[in-house]
This record gives structure tokens, C-alpha cells and sequence, in this order.
């Protein structure tokens, strides 16, 4: 038996079943009854971080409107990202969806299957309040911060010419590369990059990148029965005003029409 055989046989064997839900006429199976089990890699504030004991965020929000209409709970499992967009921990019984501020690849969907779009991101540029580094050609010859697997990471890749990428684990730690100037610059979502410089106003976005990129919520392949009803919550939530007022909670405005 491979070892992808083998996590598939484990992740059968975890699962256990809760009430048989409207999405798709099918019953949603989950690997801890009575928990919606959500794979995420913390932080990346505000979709997902920890206040105190609790992690918070407008992913956890939105999947625990999930959460209610199966009639459970949210349990959050804080985890590399790696396994996350390679679909391993999905497989393996680890938990039933990732909600990771995860952007819709081609190559992330032959790992795992995404719901519908939930978020409109791009990649934006951030840099210390002092500095006028505008764009990814100004920063030719100096460091860029990145973090690792990510489409921030991708995009540098194909477009930070003659630019030094500096990679890391997690978003705190390429936010604090370039408070601390380890890094003159980073790259990421545009979400995350706003919501920390207003915090910090030591630090500023300088630029936008239009990669017209969309955010879904990732579950195993073949998963039909979650996949669908997270799609019938999102539909209902952006149809109820549920949506819009947790958008609004999380990033200060309406989502863009």
C-alpha cells in the first residue's frame, strides 16, 4: 500500500457522520462528530489569528456560519501551509475543509476541491513608512520578503528581476522582515498588507498588482456533499446581508460589487 493509499484508508476510517444536509441531498461525513474541523496556518490577520485564547478572523466567521447550518461546531487546527494547499492534510483525516486565505490555482485544484469564490484578492507591496519603493522594479538589487507556497511568492518569482527574495514560513514573520528592515520590502494579499499597515503606520502598501485572484475554502477531492453545502452557505450569507456585514466587521467597508 503507498503511503497516499494509506491516508486515504485512515482518512475512511476517521470519519464519522452528521445530519444529511440540504447542499446536495447527500450526507456530510466529518472526521469528528459533532466538530466541523478546519485546517488553517495562523496568523494572517484579519482572516485568521489568535485574540487572547481564541482564533478570530472573517474565515472563521464565514465557516462558522457553515458550522451552524450543519448543526455543529468549528474546531480550528493550526498547521503548516504546505500541507494545507497540497491537499495532504485533507487526505490524511486531519480535518474536514482548509479555510487558509487560500487563492484558486490550477495546480491547488488537481490537490484538492475548492467551493465557490468567497474573496477577491491581489498581491500588494508593503515597505517601511520611510521608503519609496514603488514598484517590484525599483526594489532591483535589495531583498524582498516573501512567504513560502504562496501566489505572492509565485509572482515574485516571475516578476522581481534582479531582486533578492528572502522566503519565510508564515505572514508575522515577513511582516516583521520588513518592520524591522531584514527586508525591504514584502510582497502578499492585499487584505492582510492593508490591515497591518493600519496598524502599524511605521509601514505603509506602496503598490497593487491586478492578479485578479479569487479565495475559496478547500476540501478532499471528491468531497461533494461539504463542498456543496459551503457553497449553499456562502450563496445564502451573500444573499442574507450575513456576508456583507462580516466583510465589513473584518475590513472596515462593503466588498467591492
Amino acid at each position: 500500500m503507498t503511503a497516499l493509499a494509506a491516508a486515504l484508508v485512515a482518512a475512511a476510517t476517521a470519519c464519522s457522520s452528521t445530519k444529511t444536509t440540504g447542499g446536495g441531498g447527500s450526507e456530510v461525513r466529518l472526521v469528528d462528530a459533532g466538530k466541523l474541523t478546519t485546517c488553517t496556518h495562523l496568523p494572517y490577520e484579519p482572516f485568521q489569528f489568535r485574540k487572547g485564547r481564541q482564533v478570530v478572523g472573517f474565515d472563521v466567521d464565514l465557516v462558522d456560519l457553515v458550522a451552524r447550518d450543519l448543526g455543529v461546531e468549528q474546531k480550528i487546527v493550526d498547521t503548516p501551509f504546505e500541507g494545507i494547499q497540497t491537499g495532504e492534510d485533507l487526505n490524511a483525516g486531519k480535518c474536514d475543509l482548509a479555510a487558509a486565505g487560500m487563492t484558486i490555482t490550477p495546480v491547488r485544484e488537481k490537490n484538492l476541491d475548492f467551493s465557490r469564490s468567497y474573496f477577491e484578492a491581489t498581491q500588494a507591496l508593503l515597505v517601511r513608512k520611510g521608503d519609496t519603493y514603488g514598484s517590484l522594479g525599483a526594489l532591483k538589487g535589495r531583498k524582498l520578503g516573501v512567504q513560502q507556497s504562496t501566489t505572492g511568492e509565485e509572482y515574485a518569482k516571475k516578476h522581481a528581476k534582479g531582486v533578492e527574495t528572502v522566503q519565510f514560513e508564515d505572514l508575522g514573520l515577513l511582516l516583521t522582515a520588513v518592520k524591522t528592515g531584514k527586508v525591504d520590502a514584502g510582497i502578499n494579499d492585499n487584505g492582510v498588507l492593508y490591515d497591518y499597515a493600519k496598524k502599524n503606520p511605521d509601514t505603509k502598501v506602496t503598490a497593487e498588482f491586478d492578479t485578479g485572484e479569487q479565495y475559496g475554502l478547500g476540501v478532499r477531492t471528491g468531497n461533494d456533499a461539504l463542498r456543496a453545502q459551503i457553497d449553499k452557505t456562502i450563496k445564502k450569507a451573500k444573499r442574507n446581508g450575513r456576508y456583507d456585514a462580516l466583510y465589513k466587521k473584518w475590513f472596515g467597508t462593503e466588498p467591492r460589487t
